[in-house]
């Protein structure tokens, strides 16, 4: 039994490298089915998935930012794959650490403040007091408007983590019941069964909100 609980989440496999982060490019296998003459249930079910998601991002977006909707769609795609694959044993979760949601998050909300600052500086400045506000309550909307923009990237980034590490800590908690006995790996085993399937669920979930947040921070430039 490991000393460490969180060492599931290491990424080093030597004191030189760290080589499970090549799992992020295992997506890089999937690529081919999309070009089989005859589409299997896999590629036809990826294909439905990827429309739907799309479309929703389409309809999300004003008109004239629906030229996003490929980069939203494809940061939705990768995070999904990147979860789905660390349910599986031994596969690395490059989703529960900060720096690749932080990859994400980050480039995305600087690149929307420049653009905001550099083309539409008046806009930006009149969202830090909402419509209506007393003017007594000004100086303390404006604080509490910039805190809730600057935190952004970072709430965005944890609630992918956090729920990434507290699935799979779960799931690691509850395989090493069995380990007492018999009776209790029979007895673990339907939880497992519950447990995997509503992390496959969080796994869709969270990837989906992650992508739907950063097409509404879009939407705000």
């Amino acid at each position: 039994m490991m000393n460490n609980l969180f060492l599931i989440f290491d990424p080093s496999t030597s004191l030189n490298f760290s080589f499970n982060w090549l799992v992020m490019f295992s997506w890089i296998f999937i690529i081919p089915y999309f070009y089989w003459s005859c589409s299997s249930l896999f590629s036809i079910s990826w294909k439905k998935l990827l429309k739907n998601f799309f479309q929703e991002i389409e309809n999300n977006l004003k008109s004239h930012k629906t030229k996003n909707s490929l980069i939203v769609t494809s940061i939705f795609l990768f995070i999904l794959i990147n979860n789905i694959l660390g349910l599986f044993p031994y596969i690395f979760t490059a989703s529960s650490h900060m720096i690749f949601t932080m990859f994400f998050a980050f480039p995305l909300w600087i690149k929307m403040i420049i653009y905001l600052v550099l083309n539409k500086t008046n806009m930006m400045m009149s969202h830090l007091v909402p419509l209506g506000s007393p003017i007594f309550l000004s100086f303390f909307m404006v604080l509490i408007e910039t805190v809730s923009n600057l935190i952004r990237p970072i709430t965005l980034s944890v609630r992918l983590m956090a729920n990434m590490i507290s699935g799979h800590l779960l799931i690691h908690l509850l395989s090493s019941i069995s380990l007492l006995g018999e009776t209790f790996l029979i007895m673990s085993i339907p939880l497992m069964m519950i447990l995997i399937l509503l992390e496959t669920a969080v796994a869709f979930i969270q990837s989906f909100v992650f992508a739907i947040l950063i097409s509404l921070y879009i939407n705000e430039t």
